[in-house]
């Protein structure tokens, strides 16, 4: 590989993680307005035309803050948890099956699950190192739940995966061209939805930050920047997670308005679940990864293997 196509590949990489992070800022504005439109208020309307540079506003002002931390803290964990988290969460979007100067990964489902499941270590640090009983119990409630789903994504995701027999997403849209996977598998694509809110720590399963019970949960002791930055890693797995469903379910990934717009349609359902569901007891999450997701994913995954070698 030449030095200008390194060059290039990087480059490339930066324009993504760029068109990321103006992606997730204005997810927030969204998901304030439409919240806002559901209870019956305006929403942010007052900086700039109707609203639209409240996300700049709002950052500006989280990074000029003070930083501040606890003083029991364990202050080099607790100070680079964030970061870690919010690097994983970005590191995530190399996958993206671009056509052209990208990294095309052929084990890229593989290489999201590890990056999903190192995810947790940073939460559970950032629980951990704030030295809070609040924050732990956050910490450790988090943990529990994303492990739990992360088992019923992996065993979903290996249903799609008999399907096309390959782990590159590329594949996705080659054997969706007549039919939508969603179509084929519309129970599995309503699990896995459900649980990727739930891996995404989202209402109605947002008990990382139950704020009736535990305050705010594992971030409770971190402000400005170190907050920003737990913010940010949680609203790009949100973009991610619409991507991803898009593309095992909704046709693939093709250059066009129409996929740009799927991917808004997803993101604006998680905006919507927040407005209209309460949240779920904990102990009934628990019972809906174990006694529900899991059978349910694996006769799936019986019943596709069968029509695979069937045909």
């Amino acid at each position: 590989m030449m030095l200008k196509d390194m060059i290039m590949v990087f480059l490339g990489m930066v324009i993504l993680i760029l068109g990321v992070l103006i992606g997730v800022a204005f997810l927030t504005l969204l998901e304030r307005k439409v919240l806002g439109y559901i209870q019956i208020r305006k929403g942010p309307n007052k900086v700039g035309f109707m609203g639209i540079l409240q996300p700049f506003s709002d950052a500006i002002k989280l990074f000029c803050k003070e930083q501040t931390y606890p003083l029991y803290s364990n202050y080099m964990s607790y100070y680079f948890s964030p970061v870690l988290s919010f690097i994983l969460s970005l590191m995530i979007w190399m996958l993206i099956p671009y056509y052209f100067n990208m990294i095309s990964f052929n084990l890229g489902l593989l290489f999201f699950l590890c990056c999903t499941s190192l995810g947790v270590y940073t939460v559970m640090v950032a629980g951990w190192s704030s030295n809070s009983n609040y924050a732990l119990l956050g910490g450790l409630r988090a943990v529990a739940q994303t492990i739990s789903y992360e088992v019923s994504l992996a065993l979903i995701m290996m249903s799609s995966i008999i399907m096309i027999m390959d782990f590159n997403m590329m594949k996705f849209s080659i054997y969706q061209n007549f039919i939508w996977f969603i179509f084929l598998m519309f129970p599995l694509s309503l699990c896995w939805f459900s649980s990727s809110l739930a891996e995404t720590n989202r209402t109605p399963f947002d008990f990382a930050e139950g704020e009736s019970e535990l305050v705010s949960g594992f971030n409770i002791e971190y402000s400005s920047g170190g907050f920003a930055l737990i913010f940010l890693a949680e609203y790009s797995s949100i973009l991610f997670m619409s991507l991803l469903f898009v593309l095992i379910y909704l046709g693939g990934y093709h250059f066009s308005l129409f996929f740009y717009f799927k991917i808004s349609l997803i993101s604006f359902l998680f905006i919507w679940v927040r407005g209209t569901l309460p949240r779920y007891r904990y102990d009934k999450l628990m019972y809906l990864a174990w006694k529900i997701y899991l059978p349910i994913s694996l006769n799936f995954i019986m019943f596709y293997l069968g029509i695979k070698i069937f045909f």
